[in-house]
């Protein structure tokens, strides 16, 4: 472990954590994000970032410098589904653009608790087709997500896939995939996780769910079905909480016969890919990610799309 991310977990545990166990507002959690973002991530050279709708929904399109053209990737935020938006991550989004030479787009998806599910579903749903609709061709999109949009980005993949339509590549940064909480990384990891208090998970759930069951697929794609579904690659800390949602999501994945790139990063705190630019252990883990996405949308022999 580097000496800075030792620090950034020490720093995490006694700030972040105590914070995020008080915090009971979700508007609250909003804007305590908005301002964490602003030094989270150190944004690339060359980042351009501009408003743009993906269908009916608003969002972020993000480069930072040369994009190979027709592709694109389509990432799915996290924020707990109560928080974040495009913007908390379009620095970490813009590093992955210039890693990948892939554009970025980033959908601003409804939030809990005024839009419980499936309203982040039904958005990124309509984002997908938006991208569609713009010429690109689903096997030249990469989808994925982090945390929240993680979770999100796997239940959309099981629709797409039930749809005959899945995207050429699918990847998750610590994603939230099962929101009945009965990983046991939930009780194993409690005390090492630096970011994340399990006590409160099941409260931050339920703002989401509003009475609707965990267990159903579409918020919970740990119990999804993927039939057809592209290679994936999940990243996840190893004193995560949220280590067993990678860990049975993977092995998920595996036995509907799905090539899954599964990397436990030591050490690493809850999508330490925001940590770009700070943390060696982050910026290799992003660039494995952009690696892998790269690879997985620019195979040899595939006919370019028209996207624009």
């Amino acid at each position: 472990m580097s000496r800075r991310l030792a620090l950034l977990n020490a720093a995490l545990r006694f700030g972040t954590r105590p914070a995020l166990a008080r915090m009971r507002d979700p508007v609250l959690a909003r804007a305590v994000m908005e301002r964490g973002a602003r030094w989270m991530v150190r944004a690339p050279p060359h980042l351009l970032a501009l408003d743009g709708p993906m269908g009916k929904v608003p969002g972020l399109r993000v480069s930072a410098g040369r994009v190979a053209p027709g592709h694109a990737i389509l990432h799915l935020h996290g924020g707990a589904y109560v928080a974040g938006s495009p913007r908390t991550h379009q620095a970490m989004l813009g590093r992955l653009s210039r890693l990948a030479g892939l554009e970025v787009f980033a959908p601003a998806y409804r939030l809990a608790p005024e839009h419980p599910f499936p309203a982040a579903l039904k958005d990124a749903e309509a984002a997908f087709a938006g991208l569609l609709a713009r010429g690109y061709a689903p096997e030249r999109i990469a989808l994925g997500g982090d945390s929240a949009g993680g979770g999100l980005a796997f239940a959309l993949l099981a629709r797409l896939c039930a749809a005959g339509s899945p995207p050429g590549f699918a990847y998750g940064f610590s994603p939230w995939a099962d929101l009945t909480g009965s990983g046991a990384s939930i009780r194993s990891n409690a005390a090492a996780d630096p970011m994340l208090p399990a006590a409160r998970l099941a409260d931050v759930a339920e703002f989401y769910l509003q009475g609707h069951p965990a267990a159903d697929p579409g918020a919970s794609p740990l119990f999804a079905q993927f039939p057809g579904a592209p290679p994936v690659l999940l990243q996840v800390g190893s004193t995560e909480i949220l280590l067993d949602d990678s860990l049975r999501l993977a092995e998920r994945l595996r036995g509907f016969g799905t090539a899954v790139d599964l990397q436990v990063l030591p050490g690493a705190p809850h999508v330490c890919h925001l940590f770009d630019g700070w943390v060696p252990e982050a910026r290799a883990a992003l660039r494995a990610a952009a690696a892998a996405i790269r690879a997985g949308l620019l195979r040899p022999g595939q006919p370019a799309s028209a996207g624009s």
